[in-house]
């Protein structure tokens, strides 16, 4: 779709990022975790090159591997970008043990380990779809020797 002046805007302050999650009381670390991790647009994008996702250490060295033709459209990238932090976060609070879903004030998920150290994982998401540096593997690899 072309819209001229969302082009224009975009070519000024870059491509939206970011995720935010906002909710009143205390949250329920299933539900979020369930949440956060459907990634749909990533998920899509695996299946059709063969790749499947399955939470695990393996399926982030199998994303590292794809070919990256998202970064032709501008809307994709800021999406993939959102979804492949996200899946990142899910892998690793699914297999770090301590590791869980928090939020910042503004609303940013972020993965938490029990040492308190903290992982904006859909900035490294962006990232990674923009550039394939660093891989999502190693950034795995990283947290999960922390």
């Amino acid at each position: 779709m072309n819209i001229p002046f969302l082009g224009n805007w975009r070519k000024r302050h870059g491509p939206a990022r970011g995720v935010a999650v906002f909710s009143e009381g205390e949250p329920d670390p299933e539900a979020v975790a369930g949440l956060l991790s459907e990634c749909e647009l990533l998920r899509s994008q695996a299946e059709g090159a063969g790749v499947e996702l399955d939470d695990s250490a393996a399926s982030l060295e199998a994303l590292d591997q794809l070919l990256p033709g998202w970064r032709d459209d501008e809307e994709s990238l800021s999406w993939l970008g959102n979804d492949a932090g996200l899946y990142l976060g899910t892998v690793i609070v699914r297999t770090v043990p301590g590791a869980a879903w928090d939020f910042w004030p503004n609303g940013q998920p972020v993965v938490r380990l029990s040492s308190g150290r903290e992982f904006d994982v859909v900035a490294s998401g962006h990232e990674w779809a923009s550039s394939g540096a660093p891989e999502l593997s190693q950034l795995y690899a990283e947290v999960a020797e922390a």
